[in-house]
C-alpha cells in the first residue's frame, strides 16, 4: 500500500506549451547560455592566437579580445557573410591541419550527424598543443531554426568523453557537466536565467545534466 502524498501545486507549470517557445531569450538570457558563458570565462586565456569559431566572433572577440591574431568564422551555408571558413565541419579536408590555436565550438555537435567525422577535422585542424572549447546540450528543446529534421543529438558526461578521448589523450580532456533538476524542467519551460537564484544555477547533479562542456587539448607532437 503506498500512501497518499500531498498534492503537488503546479502553478503556471501545468501546461502542454512552453512559457517561451524560443529558449527564454524573449525573457532574458538563456540559461544553457548562462553556463556557456561560464565556462568560456574560466578558459578565456585559451582564446589566443589564431580562432576559428562557428557562426560568427561574438564569443572570440568577447574573450579574447586583443591576444586574437586571426579570427576566422566557419559556416556551412555560403550565404553567411561573416563567414571566412565554408565548409561542412564532417567533410572539412579543405581546412589545412594544424591551423588554430582555439577553436570555440559551442552548441555545434548536436546538428551534425557524423560525429566521428566532425570531431576528426576539430582535431586535426588545430595546432599541436592546441585547444578545443566545446559544449553541447544534455536537455533541450529541439532547435528553433534545424527543427525536427536537423537536431540529431543528446549526449551525456560519458558520451562526451568517450567521443573525444578516441582523438585526444584522455589527461588532455577536461569535462564539466551543468544543471540540476530544477533548471532542466526550467529551460524546457523556456524560463531565463535571471528567474532562477544564482545558487540555483550553481547546483550542479550529475545525475539532471543540461549542458555538457569539453575542454580538450591536442597532444604535442
Amino acid at each position: 500500500m503506498f500512501r497518499r502524498k500531498k498534492e503537488i501545486s503546479w502553478g503556471n507549470l501545468r501546461r502542454l506549451r512552453p512559457i517561451s517557445d524560443a529558449y527564454g531569450l524573449d525573457r532574458g538570457q538563456a540559461i544553457d547560455r548562462y553556463y556557456i558563458e561560464s565556462f568560456l570565462k574560466k578558459y578565456k586565456n585559451d582564446v589566443q592566437g589564431r580562432v576559428l569559431e562557428v557562426l560568427d566572433s561574438r564569443y572570440t572577440l568577447k574573450y579574447g579580445g586583443t591576444k586574437v591574431v586571426q579570427s576566422d568564422i566557419l559556416d556551412i551555408d555560403a550565404n553567411n557573410k561573416k563567414a571566412t571558413v565554408i565548409a561542412d565541419l564532417a567533410q572539412a579536408e579543405a581546412i589545412a591541419a594544424d591551423s588554430y590555436d582555439c577553436f570555440i565550438l559551442t552548441q555545434t555537435l548536436q546538428y551534425i550527424y557524423d560525429l566521428k567525422a566532425a570531431l576528426f577535422h576539430v582535431q586535426r585542424v588545430l595546432k599541436p598543443g592546441a585547444v578545443v572549447l566545446a559544449t553541447f546540450p544534455a536537455v533541450s528543446r529541439i532547435d528553433c531554426v534545424a527543427g525536427v529534421k536537423g537536431d540529431y543529438w543528446r549526449f551525456t558526461e560519458a558520451s562526451a568523453r568517450r567521443l573525444f578521448s578516441e582523438l585526444f589523450a584522455e589527461e588532455n580532456i577536461a569535462i564539466e557537466v551543468y544543471g540540476n533538476v530544477l533548471v532542466a524542467v526550467s529551460f524546457l519551460m523556456g524560463l531565463a536565467a535571471l528567474e532562477l537564484k544564482k545558487e540555483e544555477l550553481d547546483c550542479f547533479d550529475p545525475n539532471f545534466p543540461v549542458l555538457i562542456s569539453v575542454r580538450a587539448v591536442k597532444q604535442k607532437s
